[in-house]
């Protein structure tokens, strides 16, 4: 449904983003992840027209968005960071202005528009200017509009901020199931938010994406150990003398009692070891009952922090590179220019 191929914006001398490569399909949701100023809301603003790119191609539904411009944004519905809102209006004449602009037909208009006043629970303000409304309501009233001509395309820059928890929880519900028939791109610094609604994730740094699978697959890519978090009905010394006989362990801690007559014990083996049948069998033959246990696997903030911290690395080591060989050219240059002097010496 969606194509980018190539995408790149610079402005002036700054590259905001550089040659971005994916595609997300119909009925998928994707999160788009990164730092501040790695260049998401620029590449959301290329998707949705606000903005042309310097090169490459967007592809909406087979068309190219730069050849298309009005067919393809009337499949885009767009939540900005900051909702395009009169405040003047009250939402409902709000709604039906939007709707009127996107090309709604006058005889659906007030149907669809009380449709998606209760999708977003905003019925008990629909008579209220929005200046008056809360932060909340604003960016509810903002993902109104964006869906408010039913697209087959939703881009989505922070959907839940300023929402309390009941709100966050009502909104990912609804993306969700938005999200069944249509194609949708959400950014969130919320990264449980995104491991919860997204499907697959994209993580962009410095104008570049330096992942894109689905969390899990990231989480497993990543995981340098397996980690286990077992409950043990046992003598501790015996049990923890026990699993370090076991290969491949690496470590093993007792976290503590957390259950009265058991201890909570953190096991980590080598990345390709996984000890669950052995630990079974040791723990038997020892005369100790496992009555929990669990693989602990990274979360999105792992990865993501963990990405953040190799691409920095990667930079530092280039830097790195970068600044010896100016050092040698300098130093060649400076015994080129010793050797001319000497050879000039010689001749006079």
């Amino acid at each position: 449904m969606i194509e980018i191929k190539n995408l790149s914006k610079d402005y002036g001398k700054i590259k905001a983003i550089k040659n971005l490569n994916f595609t997300v399909n119909k009925g998928e949701i994707m999160g788009f992840l990164g730092p501040n100023g790695a260049g998401k809301s620029t590449t959301m603003k290329i998707i949705t027209g606000f903005i042309p790119p310097t090169e490459g191609t967007v592809i909406i539904d087979e068309m190219d968005i730069m050849d298309n411009d009005y067919q393809t944004k009337r499949k885009i519905g767009y939540l900005p960071e900051n909702p395009p809102l009169y405040n003047d209006m009250t939402v409902k004449a709000y709604l039906k202005f939007v709707g009127e602009i996107k090309g709604l037909k006058k005889a659906d208009l007030n149907a669809r528009v009380n449709e998606v006043l209760g999708m977003l629970g905003i019925e008990d303000v629909a008579n209220r200017l929005i200046r008056n409304l809360s932060k909340g309501y604003k960016q509810r009233i903002g993902l109104a509009q964006a869906i408010i001509s039913d697209p087959d395309v939703l881009v989505l820059d922070e959907p839940t901020i300023g929402l309390d928890p009941a709100q966050i929880i009502e909104i990912r519900d609804l993306i969700k199931k938005l999200g069944k028939d249509r194609t949708i791109i959400l950014s969130s610094h919320i990264l449980p938010e995104v491991s919860q609604i997204c499907e697959r994730v994209a993580i962009i740094n410095k104008g570049e994406i330096i992942a894109i699978d689905t969390p899990d697959n990231l989480s497993k890519k990543l995981k340098e150990s397996n980690v286990i978090e077992t409950r043990i009905i046992g003598e501790q010394e015996k049990v923890i003398e026990a699993i370090k006989k076991i290969k491949g362990v690496t470590g093993v801690e007792a976290i503590g009692e957390k259950e009265k007559g058991s201890i909570d014990y953190r096991i980590e083996a080598d990345s390709q070891t996984d000890l669950r049948q052995d630990l079974f069998k040791v723990m038997s033959d020892n005369k100790a009952n496992i009555i929990e246990l669990k693989t602990v696997d990274l979360s999105l903030e792992d990865v993501f922090l963990q990405l953040m911290t190799n691409e920095a690395e990667v930079t530092e080591d280039k830097e790195e590179v970068e600044n010896k060989e100016e050092k040698a050219s300098g130093k060649e240059a400076e015994i080129k220019e010793d050797k001319e002097e000497k050879e000039e010496e010689i001749h006079e």
